[in-house]
């Protein structure tokens, strides 16, 4: 059994993050923590507002309020029908980050919406949210979108360092189901020669996993084209080592993940490594 926290904003409720949970149940049992909450600060909005009163701040408070407890009625619906134990986190409703932090430390895997997070307070992703979300976890992040169906292939971003083989490992340890997929292993660097770092190890520990997997070298910026080249493939799970931990270096070195999850194509799978 592992440990899944289930993120959902207001009634943004991310149901191709729950059908995944779905098709996990399939193959083992799953125990599925939900954390429900608004981005939308009240207190603060209440304390730099010129008006005189506050009582519109506060039916938005209630109306966020209802909407929040309208997407934990459809969760334990939801969990009930699918026969997956669950539990609800009781928090103060408002966005938390440390609270998020500390509950991802205990836990196995994050589900969440690639579209949806958050989606009502920015219209582009990865939000504000989004990215402290992706940035804290402690544990790996699986980003779902919502026409999400079934996994055919695994497309694993590999650069030969520690976190793309960290990645691949907590993917093992998480989605043994997976492993009958054709799995490709794709190095991304803009230079003529086809060399792949430490190819020989990779294939060596891979090939003791995998039933059917590739390696190939795509000659082209990956935060460019990876997407482009993603879209070809047929209901494709991605897996990614890191997301930047810092926003200065997201804005000098803009993530081919934050392409992928724009796309609202494929599952995204990040694992840091810390």
């Amino acid at each position: 059994m592992k440990k899944i926290l289930f993120l959902c904003d207001g009634d943004n409720f991310p149901t191709g993050a729950f059908r995944f949970m779905q098709s996990m149940r399939e193959n083992e049992p799953i125990f599925v923590k939900g954390i429900f909450f608004t981005p939308i600060d009240f207190e603060q909005m209440i304390s730099v507002s010129y008006m005189p009163v506050s009582e519109p701040w506060v039916k938005l408070k209630e109306d966020e309020k209802r909407a929040i407890r309208k997407a934990e009625d459809k969760f334990i619906e939801s969990c009930k029908d699918a026969g997956i134990k669950y539990k609800i986190h009781k928090n103060k409703d408002e966005w938390d980050k440390e609270i998020f932090v500390k509950e991802s430390r205990f836990a196995d895997l994050v589900i969440m919406s690639s579209e949806l997070f958050c989606s009502d307070i920015y219209n582009k992703q990865p939000n504000f949210y989004m990215q402290e979300a992706l940035r804290g976890a402690e544990c790996p992040v699986l980003m779902v979108p919502e026409s999400f169906k079934k996994v055919d292939k695994l497309a694993f971003a590999y650069d030969g360092k520690k976190d793309s083989m960290h990645a691949l490992k907590q993917f093992c340890y998480l989605f043994p189901q997976y492993t009958d997929l054709q799995a490709e292993f794709v190095y991304m660097k803009e230079e003529e020669k086809d060399d792949i770092p430490h190819v020989a190890l990779l294939k060596e520990y891979t090939s003791s996993h995998f039933n059917s997997l590739g390696t190939l070298k795509l000659h082209f910026d990956g935060r460019k084209y990876f997407s482009t080249w993603a879209e070809d493939k047929k209901n494709p799970l991605i897996v990614s080592g890191s997301y930047a931990r810092s926003s200065v270096s997201n804005l000098l070195k803009p993530s081919f993940i934050d392409q992928i999850i724009r796309d609202h194509e494929s599952p995204v799978f990040i694992a840091h490594y810390s």
